[in-house]
Parts: structure tokens; C-alpha cells; sequence
């Protein structure tokens, strides 16, 4: 018998199973906690269907939804309950009558016994290896104060202790003070919560609380409910994640940048290429994907700011062959709408771009990100953008993954302002600058930071036209390019001429 089947039940989402590394302790009383929308009837039934698929015995008590409520639901999903069985102790027609209000005794009294009775029986007559019980508000609306509660959960608890039964005990948190009461007693506590942001979807997450016996992973982990069930997304730690790999340079296919950059680009190092709106940062990254389709090796290109009909036009107007790429798939391109996506799921994403494997064809040897701003937007909050951008950057590199992510400064010329400073995350980076000489508006590249050998600190003129990328010759007759307005200094003929 395998480790998973004698400790571990596995919750039938993979992502769920990695944070508790393995998945829920077998024949314990777990509480799954979540207001209203977070995804605990979802996460249960797939808890369930789980245990069918290991020819398993699974019952679903519910004191709040009907049958019917729940097989809508799974049909939303695509799943099938016949084989889950489903026990109702809902309030009867006849409690809403007059008479069943005339009595001596206090109707609680009388529900509460008739409640924990009937689930017993139901436990007994079925004897399930799995549980759910959906919800604790009901119990705890009949028990009507917190020493009745607890006391009825702790019955319960002891009730299935050694009967080789995992117990999912569903919670709406609408009883304040009283829902935490629960959390003490359940072997282990898993957290959902939705948040409504003031533009785009609702984001919804997850958190293990606790868990006795099991180094879950801790913190907060994104998920999503699609059609299918609950898709979770584990915090990346990057250095769970060791892999040894062959130290070379990824050159770009362009003579003059490549010596620019001291022969091109390390295996396993982040790229920042930072500048205005306009100077070429994307067309630089692009170069670099096509130069390694054109190798064989495979480039993974995730664009934020622009519709993929203008990405390939711009591509195809500049000479490069970024059809030709995608159409054999050594590019593939993403469009994200940080409205929709969250930072959690872009994470996951990447990650299997990156490793291969499960459909998702060759691992890519390149990643794009264009740009960071869009990746910025995707945040919840903004100040832990840098944390989880060094996780995702130390995985990249211990991939031995070459990543390049573009940045766009606010202004044209002139003193420039960037929303979050991460030029020290990235091991390289290149400098974009507009600038004015004779009446022109001219872009400048120079590399100021490649932390893993040697560059060229020169400033160039860059240009783009139809065969690609241009570079000039240093611009030593100018003095203040990178302020936009340089002074001239040197000798005419210099620049690449009028365009």
C-alpha cells in the first residue's frame, strides 16, 4: 500500500494535493471555512468523486441544499452523483405549518436530536470512507448557543474517530465568534475567500490555516472554479525546484546587438529592458524569440499591453518570422488580461510552459514578458509584486531558462519615472532612450547591468526598419543622451541617417 492510500485522501485537485503535500489526512474531521461563492460545495463534491474513482463508499449529508440544488451543480461541471450518496435533512414541508409551532418544548431541543439522529443513520446504514456534511451553519442555527454547538461537534468528532472515515464538515463563517469555535476541534482547517476588486473578476484564494502532522505549505494560494471543479494554484517556492544545467549564451541573430551585449544572453538569467513607450523594447524581445525558433529551442511569449493581430503585424512588418514560428510551434503566444488572470494562475501557467510535459508540448528555453506593468496590473496588491516576480525569476533561472520582461517608463524625454523599481531582480539590463539631434527624434540602446560577464558600456543609436534591428556606431560626438536632450559635441555623420 502506497504512502497516498494508507495517510492521504487525495481532495481530487492536484494543486490542493501539492500544498498539503499529498493530500488530506485520512479518517480525521477536516473544516473547510468560506463565505458564500468561495467554492466549499464544489471543492467537496470533487473531495467525493475523488474517492469514487478509488471505488471508495462516499455521502454527502446536506442541511441546507436540496438534491436537486446539488446535481445542478455538478451538471455545471459535467459530473455524475449516482454513485455519491446523498442525504437530505433539510427542513420538511411540515415545520412551516402553525401547528408544528404549538409546542412545549423547545423546537431546537427536538431538531437538534432529530438532526444528529438521522445523520448517524445515515452514517451507519452507508458507512462511508468519505463524508461531507454541508453545513455546520445549520447546526449551529439549532443548537442556538456556542455550549450546545461545540458540544454537538465534539460528539460528532468522537463519533467517527476510528470508524476509517475522512469527514469534510462544510462552515458559511456567518456565526462571528462561533465559527471559530469549530476550527479548534477539526483536525485540520482550510480558509477560502473571494475578493472583489474595483475593476475586472473576483479574485478567489486559499489558505491551510492547519493541518496537525502534515508541512503543508503555507501562505496564501490563488485558485479559480471552472467548468471541471476548482483549480488551485500553488505559491511557487523556487527552491523546490533544483535542476542542473549547461552554462551558454542565447545570442539574438543580430551581429550588433550581440556584441552589445558581450555575445548575447546567459542561459538561466532574467533580461529587464526598461525605457518609454516606443523605443523598441518589444521588438528587441521578439528578436530573440525568433532567433531561438530559428535554433530549434522553444520560445514562450506572454503579451499584456497589445492584441496579438498588431504584435504579428508589427513582427511581420520589421522582417521577422514570427508566423513562420508559431505555425511550427517552436513560438507560442499568449495574450493575458490581468482583468481576468490572476498573478497565482499566470505563475502556474509559465511553470508548465517552462517544465513540458501533460500536452504542453517541448519545454521552453524562452520566456517573454511584455510587460511588467500589465504583470503589475494583475497584482492584487502591488507591494508584493517584487516578492513573487524574485520567486518566479530564481525558478526561471534554476530552469536554466533565459527570461526577458519589458518595462515601460512614464514620459518621453526627460527625467523618467518607473511604477516599481525590480532593475535589481534581473541579472541584465538594457537601456532605451528617445533623444533629439538635427531635428529628429532618435532612440538610443545601452546596456547598463549584465551581472554574468562581459558588455559593451557604450550608448548606440537604434533603429528598426524593414529588414529588423538597426545599431549604430557609439555615440561619442553626444554628451547627455540619456537625458533626451544631449549636446552635440563631435563631428557630423555620426547617426544613421534620416529615416
Amino acid at each position: 500500500m502506497n504512502k497516498d492510500s494508507a495517510e492521504y485522501a487525495s481532495s481530487g485537485i492536484p494543486g490542493l494535493d501539492n500544498i498539503l503535500r499529498g493530500g488530506l489526512p485520512r479518517d480525521c474531521m477536516l473544516l473547510i471555512a468560506g463565505t458564500p461563492g468561495t467554492g466549499k460545495t464544489t471543492l467537496a463534491i470533487q473531495f467525493l468523486l475523488e474517492g469514487i474513482e478509488r471505488d471508495e463508499t462516499c455521502l454527502y449529508v446536506t442541511l441546507s441544499e436540496t438534491r436537486a440544488e446539488l446535481e445542478k451543480v455538478a451538471k455545471s461541471h459535467g459530473w455524475d452523483l449516482s454513485r455519491i450518496h446523498i442525504t437530505e435533512l433539510v427542513p420538511s414541508e411540515r415545520n412551516l405549518s402553525a401547528d408544528s409551532l404549538l409546542t412545549v418544548f423547545s423546537p431546537s431541543e427536538l431538531e437538534l436530536g432529530e438532526t444528529t439522529q438521522a445523520l448517524i443513520a445515515a452514517a451507519n446504514q452507508y458507512r462511508p470512507k468519505r463524508l461531507v456534511i454541508d453545513s455546520l451553519a445549520e447546526l449551529r442555527l439549532i443548537a442556538q448557543n456556542p455550549i450546545r454547538y461545540r458540544r454537538q461537534v465534539l460528539a460528532l468528532k468522537q463519533y467517527f474517530s476510528g470508524r476509517d472515515c475522512t469527514v469534510l464538515l462544510l462552515d458559511d463563517r456567518t456565526g462571528g465568534n462561533e465559527s471559530d469555535q469549530v476550527q479548534t476541534v477539526a483536525h485540520g482547517v482550510i480558509v477560502l475567500e473571494q475578493l472583489a476588486s474595483q475593476f475586472g473578476a473576483e479574485r478567489r484564494r486559499l489558505r491551510v490555516s492547519k493541518m496537525r502532522g502534515v508541512p503543508f505549505r503555507g501562505g496564501y494560494h490563488d485558485l479559480t472554479i471552472r467548468t471541471g471543479g476548482l483549480d488551485v494554484y500553488p505559491r511557487l517556492v523556487a527552491s523546490e525546484h533544483p535542476q542542473s544545467f549547461i552554462e551558454h549564451e542565447l545570442p539574438s541573430a543580430n551581429e550588433q546587438l550581440d556584441t552589445l551585449l558581450g555575445g548575447g544572453l546567459p542561459a538561466g538569467t532574467s533580461t529587464l529592458l526598461l525605457g518609454p513607450a516606443g523605443t523598441g523594447k518589444s521588438t528587441v524581445a521578439t528578436q530573440f524569440a525568433t532567433a531561438a525558433a530559428a535554433r530549434g529551442e522553444r520560445a514562450a511569449m506572454f503579451i499584456f499591453d497589445e492584441n496579438l493581430g498588431t504584435f504579428r503585424s508589427r513582427s511581420r512588418k520589421l522582417g521577422m518570422p514570427v508566423d513562420t514560428a508559431l505555425g511550427e510551434g517552436t513560438i507560442t503566444l499568449q495574450q493575458v488580461d490581468p482583468a481576468e488572470l490572476s498573478s497565482g494562475e499566470f505563475v502556474a501557467i509559465v511553470r508548465k510552459v517552462v517544465q513540458g510535459g501533460n500536452g504542453a508540448g517541448e519545454p521552453a528555453k524562452l520566456i517573454v514578458i511584455d510587460s511588467l506593468n500589465g504583470y503589475l496590473n494583475a497584482m492584487p496588491e502591488e507591494k508584493f509584486l517584487t516578492a513573487q516576480l524574485h520567486e518566479l525569476l530564481a525558478f526561471l533561472g534554476q530552469q536554466g531558462v533565459v527570461t526577458i520582461m519589458t518595462l515601460t517608463q512614464s514620459g518621453m524625454v526627460g527625467s523618467m519615472s518607473t511604477p516599481i523599481d525590480t532593475t535589481y531582480l534581473a541579472d541584465n539590463v538594457v537601456l532605451f532612450r528617445f533623444f533629439e539631434a538635427g531635428g529628429w527624434v532618435r532612440r538610443a540602446i545601452s546596456v547598463v547591468k549584465k551581472r554574468n560577464g562581459y558588455h559593451e558600456r557604450t550608448i548606440r543609436e537604434f533603429d528598426m526598419n524593414a529588414t529588423g534591428i538597426v545599431i549604430g556606431e557609439p555615440l561619442e560626438g553626444f554628451q547627455g543622451v540619456l537625458t533626451g536632450v544631449p549636446t552635440y559635441v563631435g563631428k557630423s555623420g555620426e547617426l544613421l541617417g534620416k529615416r
